[in-house]
């Protein structure tokens, strides 16, 4: 059994780069993202090189984001190598997103943050019915980063800002609504699409239906504008029952991350291109690293996992706008 944490490969026209950390959900280190970026630099120039796959080893997903305990880390030491990560990382996720040549992203199992920023910005992006997409960042204090502020604001309608608020995770077909996915294929085809990529087409068919197909009009509706505030106090007041839930879903997150995410997806929908907005990321995430509420999120998630995080502050009405225009300046 290959122990590297990248199996990067070459069969035929294909080049095939495959996360090798299944007991860690193919969580990402800087090591993964150093063997990931080398090879997409060797192939883009090498003419035998038609098409890159990307996937994971293991049935549970392709990557549940980054490491976040070394976040953690540096969050209470006040150290910097988490800053150095994410900036190698966003690097990663706009090669993806730039590169010359087909990537076919294979989207199976559990994607969250880093693992939607290797996959979702690729050419082809390939999801199952064991798909479960997820920009969770909210819920430990940080926001979304690895381009999500890109592709959220860019979804249809508010289905990016109410994946952002709740960082709640969606299947296979909510994921291909929300523009985060282009096919569906069973995941007993996989074998055949990582062996074949070009048969895409062929292979893919249609999921079963998701929730957004009848959530869109409170969804659109209740997540307009630009204050998380009255999000939550329309969600509260919407009869549907969807509307209320994500309500009491965004009432545990963070209230300067939900603030700053609020931000950082209305300000992306202006911005030019993926790197103008993966710059402003690396801007807030290198501020969100020395707020407490990271730190803490973190601790009640992953480190004591007591899920009780006390967030300071504990309101979005005691939310600093100043410590606001502060993060977003840098």
């Amino acid at each position: 059994m290959q122990t590297e944490p990248v199996i990067v490969d070459v069969d035929g026209r294909v080049g095939r780069l495959t996360l090798n950390r299944p007991k860690a959900i193919n969580a990402l280190t800087p090591e993964m993202v150093a063997i990931m970026r080398r090879a997409l630099a060797e192939w883009a120039s090498d003419d035998r090189i038609r098409t890159v796959v990307i996937s994971g080893n293991g049935e549970r997903g392709l990557c549940a984001g980054g490491d976040i305990r070394v976040i953690h880390a540096d969050a209470v030491s006040g150290g910097t190598a988490s800053i150095d990560f994410w900036a190698e990382e966003y690097r990663l996720n706009a090669t993806v997103a730039a590169y010359p040549k087909t990537i076919v992203a294979v989207m199976d199992g559990l994607v969250m943050g880093g693992g939607i920023g290797i996959s979702a910005h690729a050419s082809v992006r390939v999801v199952t019915e064991r798909s479960r997409l997820a920009m969770p960042e909210v819920g430990i204090g940080m926001h979304p980063d690895v381009g999500g502020s890109w592709l959220l604001s860019h979804a249809p309608g508010e289905l990016g800002t109410h994946l952002a608020l709740t960082g709640s995770p969606v299947g296979a077909a909510d994921g291909i609504a929300a523009g985060l996915a282009d096919h569906f294929v069973p995941a007993a085809l996989l074998p055949r699409l990582i062996a074949e990529p070009e048969a895409v087409a062929e292979l893919a068919t249609t999921p079963l239906p998701g929730d957004f197909a009848d959530a869109r009009e409170w969804i659109d509706a209740c997540y307009a504008g630009d204050s998380a505030g009255a999000i939550v106090a329309r969600l509260a007041a919407h009869p549907a029952p969807g509307a209320q839930a994500a309500a009491k879903e965004i009432a545990t997150r963070s209230p300067t991350a939900l603030t700053i995410t609020l931000r950082s997806l209305r300000t992306a929908a202006r911005l030019p291109d993926l790197d103008a907005a993966l710059a402003q990321e690396l801007r807030l995430s290198a501020a969100m690293l020395r707020l407490p509420d990271l730190a803490e999120g973190i601790r009640a998630q992953i480190i004591d996992k007591d899920r009780n995080p006390r967030w300071r502050p504990a309101t979005l009405d005691e939310v600093s706008p100043a410590l606001i225009d502060d993060c977003f300046a840098g």
